[in-house]
């Protein structure tokens, strides 16, 4: 009888978990799909029944942000930022995963905390301290005869702050990967005759080829919805969810902010699925 109540708590444990986390989204569908602009507790209510619901169901919201050219501005300003701030992450989080791993030095451990901390800092600070550099860096200083500065706030600049955290995922799915491999496989191709370079491509790549995809995923998801530090490194840019942020207390622009947040939450859904799908099939792997 004990066994049969705790299966039930824990089912209603769950179930309440998952309300709790998406009836908020359910209501900005119902509300993207809704030809009325109020929106009330009162009006959801209605609108919660099936002939309610159906009733009013419009794709006028849709076509509204389909034709909003600084929606798909910033739509693809978004896509194009996320995409390099994917691009850095694998490049310098592999390359510092290897180091970590591969290599004993002085000082290892603190640079791997120093790698991880990055995520867990607020946002807020992370973007304050971005900007204090870019700013610096703008005006210039000189290295000798060099003059060095950075360039001014934009793509660039929004790369290279989504990068900072960004980095972060891709070190961890690859030197936990790293960890799991060891060293007998590339060993073995060494002692066959092969060199460092076709080592890597054919034994170290393939290995850990999904923990990158994994990690350029989870990277690509983040960064796209990224709002804190966006607003420190954009300068005039706006991505898709400072477009949100800036008109989601319009009235007349409520509808449209819906169908775009829904199609945000869609878009961030594909990278984090994937993600989760193949961390699942290696954890089976693994296991067999």
């Amino acid at each position: 009888m004990g066994g049969r109540l705790s299966r039930i708590g824990l089912r209603v444990a769950a179930a309440a978990t998952v309300i709790f986390l998406y009836v908020p989204i359910v209501i900005v569908a119902i509300y993207a799909f809704n030809d009325s602009k109020n929106q009330s507790w009162d009006g959801l209510i209605e609108r919660l029944g099936v002939k309610g619901f159906l009733g009013t169901f419009s794709l006028r919201w849709v076509d509204a942000a389909l034709s909003n050219s600084q929606i798909s501005e910033s739509f693809w300003l978004s896509i194009q930022a996320a995409l390099g701030a994917t691009v850095v992450a694998l490049l310098l989080g592999s390359a510092a995963a290897f180091a970590v791993h591969r290599h004993r030095f002085f000082g290892r451990d603190g640079i791997s905390f120093i790698l991880v901390l990055p995520i867990a800092l607020p946002g807020i600070v992370t973007g304050m301290a971005l900007n204090s550099a870019m700013n610096a860096g703008i005006d210039g200083f000189d290295i000798g005869p060099l003059h060095v500065s950075t360039p001014e706030f934009g793509i660039a600049t929004i790369i290279v702050g989504h990068a900072t955290f960004t980095v972060v995922v891709v070190y961890n799915n690859v030197v936990a990967r790293l960890r799991r491999l060891g060293r007998s496989l590339e060993d073995a191709s060494m002692d066959l005759g092969a060199d460092s370079w076709q080592t890597f491509r054919r034994i170290t790549l393939p290995s850990i080829a999904t923990a990158l995809f994994a990690g350029a995923l989870l990277a690509f998801a983040l960064s796209f919805d990224e709002i804190v530090v966006t607003n420190f490194t954009a300068g005039t840019e706006q991505t898709l969810p400072i477009w949100i942020f800036a008109n989601f207390k319009l009235p007349n622009a409520r509808p449209i902010v819906n169908v775009v947040a829904l199609g945000m939450i869609v878009l961030s859904f594909i990278p984090v699925y994937l993600s989760a799908k193949l961390a699942g099939a290696e954890s089976v792997a693994s296991a067999r």
